[in-house]
């Protein structure tokens, strides 16, 4: 799923998914660490794009 370009409102909600289904305990060991990295992928694509939010931000402000 992280493969493809998402936007940020479905990458929280394919990590709400993985997270309930991380939680539910019914995941097998191994489904549970691909899940995980599926995850953790998801967790840096969103931190990546809020970086760049945040410097266009930065650089809006700065030319007020």
């Amino acid at each position: 799923m992280a493969a493809k370009k998402m936007t940020l409102e479905q990458s929280f909600e394919s990590l709400d998914s993985i997270i309930g289904q991380l939680q539910s305990g019914e995941l097998s060991l191994e489904e549970s660490f691909k899940k995980y990295e599926e995850g953790m992928k998801l967790v840096k694509s969103c931190n990546d794009t809020l970086d760049k939010v945040e410097k266009k931000l930065i650089v809006i402000d700065n030319k007020e």
